[in-house]
């Protein structure tokens, strides 16, 4: 039976805005379970992040809280009001900018009012206020296309605010932008929000960066996957402004890696069942990783000062990866046999130095060997090609069989992965005019 996670109530926070408890969403014939038994709770006055590998359901949960989607089990209550008046008082901020290009800015942001009904005096003045307080003011007449990715993300921000939501989601709000741009306007989100200016009362953040979530954030939600669940806690108690390069900072991020790498609770630690490698079916969802990156990234913890073992933080900032390019990567090579990730580290395996020192046609037959060896799709779609008289298959076959255990967005994904690492090992071949496997090049 599942364990239900209860978050404890921070000293500093105020009356309960939002409780999801025992939130649970199942794919496929409830085979494929992206949400176990989450309970998760925000009080007026905090900021928190939702942290974890891609596939952990940080965006599902999100989306449920918005009432974006509908929870297989569970229940999920904003200002005390549940089911479908959950997602009064809420309003969410996404990753790309979903604004209407044939609208100005003005009438971007007016739209949620006019859905309240609110008249027109009050709307525009409203509407100009929130566009005036995102730093926009001048621009109400422009349209999307006329504007930067920061200046479209700032309506966004402004349209999601001019409700005066008690709640503001947020879905990786700043992934889509430059580096300089996201953080002019992570700090200017974040003098709003500390001065009190913003017409909010709590913020949920779903965000890959950890560093964005350590700087912004008052408490971090780690989510574990297959299935996504809370996994721990942690509270950031750094004062504002708070600097990257401030040892308790850089120790914070220290710990999330730790955290996010952890053997989940109950696993040996010794014994037949003890190695660190995710459960594996014909059901699990890949995140599609190049194998230039995989091959970059062992070669990079293979040569010195690593030597097969490197702390994920560093290797991260050496190599100019986010959490959501090294776990991924970090996560295949682990199932590919590669390597081991637990407590922030990663280490090569026996195969995985062996790879790293060979030469290119002996990398590919290893990554063949290990490929059909330990991830089953890969070996149920060559099974498939040799046992049909023609040896081609069309992608349908696979696509409709995935479907059964995941939706369909993560059903493309990993076959786009299985794809690019049979073509890497020569395992199988794949038309994409045809939308067909065969083994015609491979040997």
């Amino acid at each position: 039976m599942a364990t239900i996670t209860t978050l404890p109530t921070p000293s500093h926070a105020g009356e309960v805005l939002l409780a999801a408890e025992d939130v649970k969403k199942y794919y496929g014939d409830d085979r494929s379970p992206v949400l176990e038994m989450v309970t998760v709770e925000l009080r007026d006055g905090e900021f928190v992040a939702l942290l974890g590998p891609s596939g952990s359901g940080k965006s599902t949960l999100l989306r449920t809280i918005a009432g974006l989607i509908t929870p297989t089990a569970g229940t999920v209550m904003v200002s005390d009001m549940p089911g479908d008046a959950a997602a009064h008082g809420v309003s969410m901020v996404f990753q790309s900018f979903a604004l209407f290009p044939w609208l100005t800015v003005l009438e971007n942001v007016q739209l949620g009012l006019e859905a309240l009904g609110v008249p027109e005096p009050e709307m525009r003045k409203r509407s100009l206020q929130a566009i005036d307080l995102i730093g926009l003011d001048g621009f109400e007449s422009a349209y999307p296309r006329e504007l930067s990715g920061g200046m479209r993300q700032r309506v966004g921000f402004a349209r999601a605010l001019v409700v005066h939501p008690n709640i503001l989601l947020m879905d990786e709000p700043f992934s889509a932008l430059d580096v300089l741009t996201a953080e002019t306007l992570r700090s200017d989100f974040l003098d709003l929000w500390g001065e009190g200016q913003l017409p909010i009362k709590a913020v949920l953040l779903v965000t890959h960066n950890i560093e964005e979530a350590v700087q912004m954030c008052d408490r971090l939600l780690i989510f574990s996957s297959n299935p996504g669940r809370v996994a721990s806690e942690i509270p950031i108690d750094l004062p504002q402004p708070r600097h990257t390069q401030d040892p308790r900072f850089r120790a914070l991020i220290e710990r999330v890696y730790v955290e996010m790498t952890a053997r989940p609770r109950g696993e040996p630690r010794t014994g037949p069942k003890a190695e660190r490698f995710p459960g594996t079916g014909i059901g699990t969802v890949l995140t599609h990783v190049s194998s230039n990156v995989l091959t970059g990234l062992l070669e990079a913890v293979n040569e010195p000062p690593y030597n097969g073992k490197a702390d994920l933080p560093v290797i991260a900032e050496e190599q100019h990866l986010e959490v959501d390019e090294l776990f991924p990567a970090a996560e295949a090579l682990q199932l590919l046999r590669f390597a081991e990730v637990e407590g922030g580290d990663m280490k090569l395996t026996e195969a995985g130095l062996q790879f790293a020192h060979g030469e290119t046609d002996d990398r590919k037959k290893l990554f063949a060997r290990h490929l059909i060896t330990y991830v089953p799709l890969a070996a149920h779609v060559r099974r498939v090609l040799d046992e049909r008289a023609s040896h081609t298959a069309p992608k349908s076959r696979f696509f409709d069989e995935l479907e059964d255990y995941m939706a369909e967005d993560a059903a493309e994904q990993t076959l786009r992965t299985i794809i690019s690492w049979g073509r890497y090992a020569e395992v199988f071949a794949y038309d994409d005019n045809r939308q067909a496997f065969s083994l015609e090049n491979p040997a």
